[in-house]
């Protein structure tokens, strides 16, 4: 087809996609159930322990059973990556890149049974999910282009001003070795694929760990890349894993490097983790945020509510970049608030395998009940829900996780606007002003992505003035959501990222090598 898909152009397909969606969706319900291994030096690992996986669509929709690791099976993937490391970095890049553009291809090949299956396993809708697996494809060629375009990141320097001597000069980017990759949940197959292709791009040897909710994903990623001729023991997949696995990964003494999307606080445990060694290891660590939007008195109100409500309610608001907080000039207010409340429950939920539903389940059972759990406090402390606010149990719907998505107005100094909830909630608070409201976006210690509505002179003011590393400009596409390898990088601020370098930016492939000065006299 010639429709090309991103989280940009998602809204409209073409009939075929859809489908080609429906036939694989079927394709795939009639294959669920079997038992999956892990991933250890190119072979499937069956352990001691299996752990049935359901969908949080359907708690009866047994999605297979997985291989549970444990601190051996680390200890087997770590000496596996760290054997295949030394013929991997040694490969011609022209040779590497071969295989992990393969890899791509073999991922877009079965694009639309992958989605499948990331719709069942995380709930995510139809379109959602063929764009996660879409992207990661995506990630693959990028990455393999920016390495390529970067002649491997190995430079020539002038030579030393000597007379009588030659004394040549070189800079060369070289990989640490066996890198960690620490999936979230929400995407596990493109936060997998990305940090994962970055890594075999530029040398390393990767272990991952998935979320213990989505392990097909990674199963179907390992797939692909042994598929694609990866040498045996280049990557390995432990799974879901524990809390235990993931600690056990990091603090091992042979791995070189991780690559963590998830909490704040699991983040900064990490970074401090790697610190505490004989010497410092990298980190690529991307914590979440509290993502805020400012629509000014002379926003396209029209375009802010569908931007709003596509990054607030897309993925039942279960993206680190999902808009959670709007501070809107008193001048629009009610207006703004009385079309959100139309928009918000005009939403269709349910089933996200069905073409007509935009929003499915939250995707853990943890997710359902803490939605539970804070909806008393949003109408608590002046805060008054507007659409939303209950479980949805009528008919198949009491057979998953399924929330509505709810909107609130709240006054400012409303508690959960410093909280991350992760959940379809979105919050609305009048202002006097930009300034006062760029107050309040900037008082978040998280700074992921920012977006606003208004005209030139206060879009130039708030991107000048905005502590976020991710902005979008009068976007109906989604106020603060959307970014897509080669078009928008992506990463945080302040406690959204540690490395001031975005996924997929110009910068991002150095932080998986280290530099190399090497000068030799002849």
């Amino acid at each position: 087809m010639s429709f090309s898909l991103t989280y940009s152009t998602m809204f409209n397909p073409p009939e075929e996609m859809h489908e080609r969606f429906d036939a694989a969706a079927t394709r795939v319900r009639a294959s669920l159930g079997k038992r999956h291994g892990l991933s250890i030096g190119g072979e499937e690992v069956m352990t001691a322990t299996f752990e049935p996986v359901f969908s949080p669509i359907d708690h009866a929709c047994r999605l297979g059973d997985f291989a549970v690791a444990d601190a051996t099976h680390v200890d087997a993937a770590v000496a596996a990556a760290r054997a295949a490391f030394d013929g991997w970095r040694h490969r011609t890049m022209a040779d590497r890149l071969a295989i992990l553009r393969r890899a791509a291809d073999i991922i877009e090949e079965r694009v639309y049974d992958m989605g499948a299956a990331v719709a069942l396993e995380v709930g995510k809708n139809r379109m959602e999910a063929l764009g996660e697996v879409q992207e990661t494809a995506d990630f693959f060629r990028h990455y393999c282009d920016d390495f390529e375009k970067n002649e491997g990141f190995d430079r020539r320097l002038p030579n030393d001003p000597l007379d009588g001597w030659t004394s040549t000069n070189r800079s060369v980017m070289k990989p640490h070795g066996v890198w960690a990759v620490i999936v979230p949940f929400n995407f596990p197959f493109a936060l997998a694929g990305g940090p994962i292709a970055a890594a075999l791009v530029t040398g390393n040897t990767v272990v991952m760990k998935g979320a213990p909710t989505t392990p097909w994903s990674g199963r179907m990623l390992a797939e692909c890349l042994k598929d694609a001729g990866l040498p045996a023991g280049v990557f390995n997949d432990l799974g879901g894993g524990s809390d235990e696995v993931g600690r056990a990964l990091v603090s091992h003494r042979h791995v070189a490097g991780v690559t963590f999307t998830g909490s704040h606080e699991v983040g900064m445990a990490i970074q401090r983790q790697m610190l505490n060694g004989p010497w410092p290891k990298p980190v690529i660590a991307e914590m979440g945020g509290k993502n805020a939007c400012y629509v000014s008195k002379h926003a396209d109100l029209e375009r802010a509510v569908l931007g709003i409500s596509r990054s607030a309610f897309g993925l039942s608001g279960q993206k680190c970049s999902a808009l959670s907080r709007v501070y809107v000039d008193e001048e629009v207010a009610a207006e703004l608030l009385d079309r959100l409340a139309k928009q918000t429950d005009s939403l269709a939920v349910g089933d996200p395998l069905d073409r007509a539903v935009y929003m499915g389940p939250v995707a853990t059972r943890e997710a359902y009940e803490r939605y539970q759990a804070v909806v008393p406090e949003l109408a608590a402390d002046g805060g008054n829900i507007l659409a939303g606010g209950h479980t949805l149990t009528d008919g198949a719907l009491a057979n998953g996780y399924f929330v509505a998505p709810t909107l609130v107005a709240a006054p400012k100094e409303h508690p959960l606007y410093a909280r991350e909830l992760f959940l379809p909630i979105l919050m609305v608070a009048t202002v006097k002003d930009r300034d006062e409201a760029m107050a309040e976006i900037n008082a978040s210690p998280l700074g992921l992505t920012a977006g606003v509505y208004g005209n030139q002179e206060e879009v130039d003011w708030f991107l000048d003035q905005v502590e976020a590393g991710v902005t979008y400009v009068n976007r109906p596409q989604g106020a603060t959501t959307g970014a897509w390898p080669g078009y928008q990088p992506f990463g945080g601020w302040k406690g959204s990222g540690c490395t001031g370098c975005a996924i997929a930016s110009f910068y991002y492939l150095a932080r998986y090598m280290r530099e190399q000065s090497q000068t030799v006299v002849e």
